[in-house]
């Protein structure tokens, strides 16, 4: 059992059962459910309805991460997600987490009531960002990315240099250990046979001696094999879920919280049956 610290004095114990992250972008334009949750009420009803289906975190995004999806600006970011946090953080159930890359924007949605920063571009686009976990005790989500620099040919080996850097900047900004969680960032910039042989090889990275969260859901990889409707996509990634759990993943971000709960039940409990834990 790991204790996650994460800010306004609240924390999530990470071990035995899967945890899930439910997606919620406030967009336009994300790959799968763009415009579906741009306005705070529709937002609101469908963190709701992840949480009631047994979400543990809300991650709340405001730009698309997609590959070539149009950059916005900080505060348009921050008025398409503040509302929507500041609401769920009234709640006074539910933890948040904040998708976003920018400092300042990260900063705002703590003060809001965001426990958790979910940096896509693992510190290392604004380092400054690690410097707000530090000071506002965030939990903080460093995640691994290919994109805009030269990987290693070795999909693992790649995941060691990147992460490793980003863990020398938050700890030179003072994160403590107990605050960080990792994702090897499945999809950024990494084709179908490099996700495979991340899949395949995912156990090594428990080396680096922190949780690990995933976000394969409806990407490519989880559905290239099962067709391309939303239902293919959540069984495939229902079914890449279940593999990483085994594979020592604790923390699933997903668009459907049920299908990935029903399927993660049965992962939890064979690793109980080959664990002890």
């Amino acid at each position: 059992m790991t204790r996650w610290q994460l800010a306004h004095g609240r924390h999530l114990d990470i071990g035995a059962k899967s945890l899930l992250m439910g997606i919620l972008n406030v967009t336009p334009d994300s790959f799968s459910d763009g415009g579906e949750f741009a306005w705070p009420e529709r937002a609101l009803q469908q963190a709701r309805r992840m949480i009631g289906e047994g979400a543990a975190i809300i991650d709340v995004g405001g730009e698309s991460t997609r590959p070539g999806a149009g950059a916005v600006s900080a505060r348009e970011e921050q008025s398409r997600i503040l509302p929507v946090i500041e609401a769920l953080s009234s709640d006074g159930g539910s933890l948040v987490s904040v998708d976003t890359y920018r400092a300042e924007t990260a900063r705002l949605a703590v003060a809001a009531g965001a426990h958790i920063v979910n940096d896509v571009h693992g510190l290392q686009r604004e380092p400054d960002i690690a410097q707000v976990a530090a000071e506002t005790g965030a939990g903080i989500v460093i995640m691994h990315t290919g994109r805009d620099r030269e990987k290693l040919a070795d999909v693992i080996a790649d995941q060691f240099l990147f992460l490793n850097r980003s863990l020398e900047i938050a700890r030179d900004a003072g994160i403590p250990d107990d605050r960080i969680v990792l994702d090897p960032g499945f999809a950024f910039a990494k084709d179908g046979e490099e996700n495979l042989e991340l899949m395949a090889r995912f156990g090594e990275l428990r080396a680096l001696g922190f949780p690990l969260l995933v976000g394969t859901s409806r990407k490519r990889l989880a559905r290239h094999l099962v067709g391309g409707t939303d239902e293919g996509r959540d069984v495939g990634t229902a079914a890449t879920s279940v593999i990483l759990r085994l594979k020592g993943a604790s923390i699933f971000r997903v668009h459907n919280i049920a299908v990935n709960r029903d399927a993660l039940a049965f992962a939890d409990a064979v690793r109980e049956r080959e664990t002890g834990e």
